[in-house]
């Protein structure tokens, strides 16, 4: 497809808090008009942020890349990330998110731009906002390749009131809020929305369905809407390389999910 992408990650968004599935009306409903899509993905285990990640943009599970917590280790044998495949096939990339701990997702000198803000800090109701009004600017005027945006409100409220609570699905609602001003503001860009895990209770890391399983959207004027077979959390880096026309590394496990 040789286009621009822009993948947007929520982190600990269950399939289930948002759009039909929820009763909700959100701005997931005008993605899926032209989508191939997924609400039974499956992630990795162990089910926490960091090892999601670095298998979302390393396309093997945890026991290849080593990250088996939220604290980053030097790969033993190294595999390339999406940005570094990206960077070799003359992309230009950036990430904007609220977690430093994602720092570690590329190698140096593979991204053009990195904007990040401390929910932490700020506070994850603040920054999501903040972020957001950056990242329009960023993309208009910089016009990257490919985009990785990063919501760290739902997990962080997950954990603070319970998943599924109605402060939880008050922050799906207005991530799903700031996702439709992002996209709607911004050019022509091939949108992927996706999870890197769920959560039950106030928790996640577990084997549970609540936590495995996490919803994948690939929306394009191009394509027909269509529910997916199969999908992994391991096949959206080969996705995203085949959309920008980059090759995959070898050693990647995932698959392009649009051939």
């Amino acid at each position: 497809m040789n286009k621009k992408v822009l993948l947007i990650l929520s982190d600990g968004v269950r399939p289930d808090s948002f759009g039909r599935i929820a009763g909700i009306s959100d701005y997931s409903d005008v993605l899926l008009r032209h989508a191939l899509y997924s609400m039974k993905t499956k992630t990795v285990m162990p089910s926490v942020t960091l090892p999601c990640h670095m298998s979302l943009f390393h396309s093997v599970p945890p026991d290849r890349h080593g990250i088996l917590s939220n604290t980053y280790m030097p790969q033993v044998r190294p595999i390339k990330g999406l940005f570094e495949v990206l960077r070799a096939a003359g992309k230009k990339t950036g990430i904007v998110y609220d977690w430093e701990e994602l720092r570690d997702l590329s190698r140096p000198d593979s991204l053009a731009n990195a904007i990040f803000m401390s929910g932490h800090i700020y506070d994850y109701w603040n920054t999501c906002e903040k972020l957001t009004e950056r990242a329009i600017d960023y993309i208009n005027s910089d016009a990257p390749d490919f985009v990785f945006y990063y919501y760290g409100l739902t997990d962080a409220v997950g954990h603070g009131s319970g998943w599924m609570s109605e402060d939880y699905m008050k922050a799906v609602s207005k991530v799903w809020t700031l996702i439709e001003k992002l996209v709607s503001s911004i050019g022509d860009y091939t949108v992927i929305f996706t999870a890197d895990h769920g959560g039950h209770d106030r928790t996640h890391g577990t084997d549970k369905p609540e936590d495995m399983t996490i919803p994948l959207i690939i929306s394009d004027p191009s394509l027909e809407t269509r529910e997916l077979e199969s999908a992994s959390i391991l096949d959206i880096a080969p996705t995203v390389a085949a959309i920008l026309g980059a090759q995959p590394d070898p050693e990647w496990e995932g698959r392009n999910l649009l051939a």
